[in-house]
């Protein structure tokens, strides 16, 4: 059987490293085989991209040329990682994905969603999500979050994080507008309490939308 797919989206000091690694913890003591990865990146050509876009270089370029650098960026990971990945078996945990740039670059940029849209057919095409994760927490908790990482990592913020509280609400209700548009792939789960009670929380909706995930892994041999 091919893997599944799941993706974890939402805005900055959500928390979505610390679930992916908590689920891939949970998955992986049931014997599932699982490989996790992130975007920007994942791919040694997609990290370089990565680093041109997060470092702000490619801001002055416009919403469109940063949305057509993403898509750069996905073309690789997806040939690279996400589909042999899934052709072997294996789940794939992603740290944001395509509904990442509708809401960065979409929603907020204002590029147009035909274009968006023409991309992830060509780039993306039947390679979706089976389940995406939407982290939700307010603005204000979420920055506070990224800065105390940030802090003790001894770390700058990046270009997104760098924005002020207006926008990050704005990407917040953008997210929201994208799960409540497509209900059968994306859950909400609210973000904003203790790492265990989201873990829960996000245990419960894997069970829920991929029964299989949730029960120990066949053998071997029944898997080939």
């Amino acid at each position: 059987m091919p893997g599944r797919f799941i993706t974890f989206e939402g805005g900055e000091g959500a928390g979505k490293s610390t679930q992916i690694e908590r689920l891939r913890s949970r998955l992986a003591a049931l014997g599932h085989p699982v490989a996790l990865t992130r975007e920007p990146g994942g791919s040694p050509k997609a990290e370089r991209i990565r680093d041109l876009l997060l470092s702000g270089r490619a801001k002055e370029l416009g919403p469109a040329a940063e949305a057509l650098l993403f898509y750069a960026a996905r073309l690789d990971h997806v040939d690279q990682v996400i589909r042999p990945s899934l052709d072997k078996g294996i789940t794939v945990l992603s740290d944001r994905f395509s509904d990442s740039t509708r809401a960065y670059q979409g929603a907020l940029g204002e590029v147009d969603p035909r274009i968006l849209a023409a991309l992830e057919r060509v780039i993306v095409a039947d390679t979706r999500p089976d389940l995406t994760l939407v982290l939700d927490v307010p603005a204000p908790v979420g920055l506070a979050r990224a800065g105390l990482r940030r802090r003790r990592a001894g770390e700058g913020a990046d270009r997104f994080e760098a924005e002020g509280e207006t926008f990050h609400t704005a990407l917040r209700h953008a997210f929201l507008d994208i799960a409540a548009a497509d209900p059968d792939r994306c859950a909400v789960i609210d973000a904003g309490g203790d790492a265990a009670s989201v873990e829960e929380a996000v245990w419960g909706i894997v069970r829920e939308r991929l029964p299989d995930l949730a029960k120990p892994a066949a053998t071997p041999a029944h898997v080939a």
